[in-house]
């Protein structure tokens, strides 16, 4: 009895460790590319706001909250795309649409993370509060748009740029035109991105109906994404010279462009 007890509790542990690894996975915990390209456009409008020295407080909050908002985002994505995950080469070994993770486990997941969530925007003012709701209803949006709009990738920038008018929600009390103006410049670099990612799917998606700016732009993609890296370069100009960068912003700016 002893020995079959023993067993037992092994077997359990086994089961809980493959259940975390695959809660990990499906969070993309193994993958943190994603997280950095979340946190860039965000740590931009928390320098920016804090004129180079943002809040310790207001930093922290907010590089906990973009890990905790993109396993999130992860999460509900792969929940929306379950069913036509496991049609695409990349994609069939993800936990869902392998079935080693349920959706309802996936929907107790993205509620817990959402409410971690909470729990930090609830330390920030009420606007900053305001723009998390939305944010995180763009979230939501997203991955069901794909269905709808040719141009998904849009919807995605607007939700991987959304940290840029929270920061300086948080750091000032106020969302200025700058704000706003950093925000739009951190649009064409994730959607030309988040393009070149979706062009390694593209005959699957066509096949299985899921649309995106790879398919929408056909052979211009390449054209279109150029366009794209030099309207960022723009815009990243424009930026520095409304927030009154010194030369180093723009020798920056002039690398990056390299």
């Amino acid at each position: 009895m002893p020995a079959l007890k023993s067993r037992r509790r092994n077997t359990l542990s086994v089961d809980l460790l493959n259940h975390a690894f695959q809660y990990g996975r499906l969070m993309r915990l193994d993958r943190p590319i994603g997280t950095w390209l979340l946190l860039w456009p965000t740590l931009w409008g928390l320098w920016i706001a804090g004129k180079g020295h943002p809040d310790p407080g207001v930093f922290t909050v907010f590089v906990l909250g973009v890990i905790v908002m993109r396993s999130a985002g992860c999460v509900i994505n792969d929940f929306a795309d379950r069913r036509f995950d496991s049609s695409v080469r990349r994609t069939r070994d993800r936990p869902l649409a392998s079935g080693k993770v349920s959706p309802v486990e996936a929907i107790v997941l993205f509620v817990a993370l959402l409410l971690v969530a909470v729990a930090l925007v609830l330390t920030m003012n009420r606007l900053t509060q305001l723009f998390a709701a939305i944010g995180a209803l763009i979230t939501i949006i997203y991955p069901f748009s794909k269905r709808y709009i040719h141009i998904p990738q849009l919807i995605l920038g607007v939700a991987f740029g959304w940290g840029i008018p929270m920061a300086f929600a948080a750091q000032t009390g106020e969302v200025p035109l700058l704000a706003w103006l950093l925000w739009l410049t951190a649009l064409p670099w994730i959607v030309a991105y988040d393009t070149i990612y979706a062009m390694v799917d593209r005959e699957d998606d066509l096949s299985i109906g899921i649309k995106s700016t790879a398919i929408f732009l056909g052979q211009a993609d390449v054209f279109i994404i150029t366009l794209l890296q030099l309207l960022l370069l723009i815009a990243l100009v424009l930026v520095g010279q409304m927030a009154g960068m010194g030369l180093w912003y723009f020798i920056g700016v002039g690398f990056g462009a390299i």
